[in-house]
């Protein structure tokens, strides 16, 4: 299975260990997927879909094969899309494979002209059935789930704007489909008989348009109805950037998201209903559903943990085996009067609701620059109020790497002329008490770089020593009041 480290594959992973399958994860960094529950379940190997060589050992004695990539985020993903459903395809019938599984988009009404992301979806879609390898292509509409883009964009979109001048692809039919119904697909997919080479329609049992499920997401919420206006000159460009202002999905994302909702997306067909008879869920449960994992802090993937620009990360400057060109380095420590295990607790709680233990305000505009630059911004969060997973995003940083108790190593995925890296480690300083040490290391790219580092210096003494400072107070035990 290649997306294990994505939204759908990562829950897709553990369900197909649960009926009972052995199952092989190829990602490009198995690091990402050691943390999650069910990682001593399944084979973690190593090896790119851009790199054919790769492929060949991953693929041995692989009876079904599923396709749970995509570059959704990047300038040339369907160039990256291409590429690798052809190698996919290509090792899949080298090693014998008896089925290969794909979840795809839906097709656009015939006559127009389809968005670059349902082109490069219907593209890898092609290229796969004529693999010569029998294929399930799941073509599936906009998915309800806790954790989902196209779920956060109506979610927040919802939630933040009871009155909104809306484009008018509002108003285009959608046949949206719970997580679960589309995880469940995708496992009954992997029995079909080997005459099975075709595509799928897959959707719940409501078809509504977008302004109708916002208004049927607020009934469910328990908000008011919305006020919306749909306006003529609001083009796709310009819905992007707002749906990148007013939701955490990043613009790079929400662009394709949205050219996408330009068109209806509803089944033709239910030909799926003779493999799986179980009946899909209807928008509101599902949604009711997605909602109830979010108030119980239990939503096991979220887009934003798929990796992102940077996922193949390179070693930190400040390591050995690193060398050549500038590192800037802000360095801090504090003695704490606690143990090590409640100074932890304060580490790893950091971020999302939590923010960041220092000057929340210079915090806060630093997200929205990076906002309005087209990053992601401090709006991902957590998705665990109190653990973190190596691979995970938080806020505008990735988790590279955790030693629990020990160490909590963070890569910036803001936009930044350079890499950057946030540590902060807890330490044992003998008679209960604790030492707190954090690194900030910046790798500068250019003039710009030295010239980004040179800006932000004078903020440093006051972000990051008050930051220090809040942390190691934040161990420290309250003291309970006299009686």
């Amino acid at each position: 299975m290649t997306g294990a480290t994505g939204y759908i594959g990562g829950r897709l992973a553990p369900r197909l260990l649960d009926a009972g399958h052995e199952v092989r994860c190829l990602t490009r960094g198995p690091g990402r997927l050691r943390d999650v529950p069910w990682a001593g379940r399944a084979e973690i190997v190593r090896g790119d879909l851009e790199d054919a060589e790769s492929l060949r050992a991953a693929f041995e004695g692989v009876d079904v094969a599923y396709f749970l990539m995509h570059s959704l985020g990047r300038r040339d993903f369907e160039k990256r899309d291409r590429r690798a459903a052809e190698n996919f395809a290509a090792a899949a019938r080298a090693a014998h494979v008896s089925r290969i599984v794909y979840l795809g988009g839906p097709e656009p009404p015939e006559g127009e002209r389809a968005s670059a992301h349902l082109r490069s979806r219907t593209e890898v879609a092609r290229i796969l059935l004529a693999s010569g390898v029998p294929t399930t292509v799941l073509r599936a509409p906009v998915i309800i789930g806790s954790g989902s883009a196209s779920f956060e964009m109506l979610r927040y979109l919802t939630e933040r704007l009871p009155v909104m001048v809306t484009p008018r692809w509002v108003r285009n039919r959608i046949q949206p489909i719970a997580v679960r119904d589309v995880l469940r697909y995708l496992i009954v997919s992997a029995s079909m008989p080997s005459s099975v080479n075709r595509a799928f329609d897959i959707g719940g049992p409501d078809v509504l348009t977008y302004a109708e499920m916002m208004q049927r997401y607020a009934k469910v919420a328990g908000l008011r109805r919305r006020v919306i206006v749909p306006l003529r000159p609001l083009s796709p460009w310009l819905s992007a950037h707002w749906v990148g202002l007013v939701t955490p999905v990043p613009n790079a994302i929400a662009r394709p998201l949205v050219a996408s909702l330009v068109h209806e997306a509803v089944a033709h067909e239910n030909d799926i209903a003779e493999f799986s008879a179980d009946k899909p869920l209807g928008f509101d449960e599902a949604v009711r559903h997605a909602l109830c994992k979010i108030r119980d802090a239990n939503v096991e993937t979220r887009w934003a943990d798929a990796a992102g620009r940077d996922a193949a990360a390179e070693p930190l400057p400040s390591d050995p085996a690193w060398s050549g060109g500038s590192v800037y380095v802000d360095e801090r420590s504090r003695p704490v009067d606690a143990p090590v295990d409640a100074l932890w607790r304060v580490i790893e709680g950091v971020g999302g609701e939590n923010g960041w233990y220092s000057f929340p305000l210079a915090w806060s505009v630093r997200g929205w620059l990076d906002r309005l630059a087209g990053g992601v911004g401090l709006r991902r969060g957590r998705r665990d109020r109190q653990h973190l997973r190596v691979g995970e995003a938080l806020d505008w940083w990735r988790v590279e790497e955790i030693v629990p108790g020990k160490l909590l190593r963070l890569r910036a995925e803001m936009r930044v002329p350079g890499r950057a890296w946030l540590e902060m480690c807890a330490t044992e300083d003998g008679d209960g008490r604790s030492v707190y040490r954090q690194r900030a290391v910046f790798l500068p790219r250019g003039l710009a770089g030295h010239a980004y580092w040179a800006s932000v210096l004078p903020f440093h003494g006051v972000i990051f020593s008050g930051m220090a400072r809040n942390i190691a107070k934040g161990a420290r035990p309250t003291t309970p009041p006299p009686p």
